[in-house]
C-alpha cells in the first residue's frame, strides 16, 4: 500500500500536466502523458527519463539510474532517479517532467521514422 500512496503523491505534484497517468507494469508503475512513457515509480522512488544532457542534473545531485535484474542480469536504463528536493516542490518537479516527456516523445520519432 506505502507505493500506492506514493503514486497518489507524484500523480498529485503532477496535477498541473494534462492526461498524466500511471500503467502498473513488471511489479512498478509507468507514467504516460498522453503516449509518451516518461517516468517510472518504483518501490517508493520515481525516476525520469533522461537523456546525455539531462542525466548530469541527477547525477550532480547523486541521484542514481534505474536499475533492475532480469535473467541473472543487472541492467540498467535509461532513467534517473529523481531527487527528493525536486519531488517536494511541484513547479519544479513539473518542468524536470516536461523535459523527460520531451525526450519521450522524440524517442518515439525516431522509432517510427525507422524503415
Amino acid at each position: 500500500m506505502a507505493d500506492d500512496s506514493f503514486k497518489e503523491f507524484v500523480l498529485d505534484q503532477l496535477s498541473a500536466l494534462p492526461d498524466v497517468r500511471a500503467r502498473a507494469m513488471f511489479g512498478a508503475h509507468g507514467l504516460y502523458q498522453g503516449e509518451n512513457f516518461f517516468a517510472i515509480l518504483d518501490e517508493g522512488r520515481l525516476f525520469f527519463k533522461t537523456d546525455a544532457a539531462t542525466e548530469k542534473d541527477f547525477t550532480a545531485r547523486g541521484m542514481g539510474p534505474f536499475i533492475y535484474e532480469s535473467k541473472g542480469k543487472t541492467l540498467t536504463m535509461g532513467y534517473h532517479e529523481v531527487p527528493p528536493e525536486i519531488l517536494e516542490q511541484p513547479l519544479e518537479l513539473v518542468q524536470w517532467a516536461r523535459r523527460a516527456i520531451a525526450l519521450a516523445a522524440q524517442k518515439k520519432k525516431a522509432v517510427r521514422r525507422r524503415p
